[in-house]
């Protein structure tokens, strides 16, 4: 057998254990590895979209305003105690326009909850999805009314857990604190996981200027103390 001979075996050897080329040795396209599917995490429009449909905005005939999340099918709403306690006449706007005058179902003071009924729901509820991860550094958004700019979305990470805000009767412990921006009218509105989870309800910033101006630095009561036991006000917003 001559070298050139040789030479074409062992590449035809080769080719035949490596696969090597566009096809097999009958011609058969080589089977490629079937790639594993990958986990995408939302985008930030992508979590407003998904989650702002389940937030409405809430007025009081006092002139109160803040924010709160449908959690419920029959349309009930988690917010903020303070924005409704001894707050006359109740309203929640729904993301789609609906108007209605709800009252307060259930209040919880001491973790600084309520939860509304709304007298007439929109021809679509969708419930927001609760739950999610909770980790310092997570990343995290917010979705509220703050200073009446409705339906206004920030975005910031988990700055600590287990924080105690406010002082004597007003104390709230067990808090989320973040840094996404929020202002008086954001309290009741959800924070929000990267997954597009409700993992908190927005209560209170903190103040050192006594200007109710955000300063970097926000609490939320995590959502399983609000929605049934647990601990969980500085200047409340």
């Amino acid at each position: 057998m001559t070298l050139a001979v040789v030479a074409a075996v062992v590449a035809l050897g080769a080719a035949f254990l490596t696969g090597r080329g566009s096809a097999g040795l009958f011609g058969a396209e080589t089977p490629s590895p079937t790639p594993k599917p990958t986990r995408t995490t939302p985008t930030v429009p992508e979590i407003y979209q998904g989650v702002g449909v389940s937030v409405v905005v809430i007025q009081t005939s006092q002139g109160g305003l803040g924010t709160g999340t449908v959690v419920a099918a029959d349309g009930s709403i988690l917010t903020a105690n303070h924005v409704v306690a001894g707050s006359g006449k109740i309203t929640v706007t729904f993301s789609d326009g609906t108007k209605s005058a709800a009252t307060v179902a259930a209040a919880d003071p001491d973790n600084d909850i309520a939860t509304l009924a709304p007298a007439e729901l929109p021809e679509v509820l969708v419930p927001a999805t609760l739950g999610g991860k909770v980790e310092i550094g997570s990343a995290v958004a917010a979705i509220g009314n703050p200073l009446g700019l409705t339906y206004s979305i920030t975005t910031g990470v988990i700055s600590g857990l287990d924080r105690t805000s406010g002082t004597g009767d007003n104390e709230l412990t067990g808090l989320i604190q973040f840094d996404a921006a929020a202002n008086p009218g954001s309290s009741g509105g959800p924070l929000i996981d990267a997954d597009g989870g409700v993992i908190g309800v927005v209560v209170s910033i903190a103040d050192p200027g006594g200007d109710e101006a955000f300063a970097g630095i926000a609490f939320a009561v995590p959502i399983g103390a609000a929605l049934g036991g647990g601990e969980g006000s500085g200047p409340q917003i």
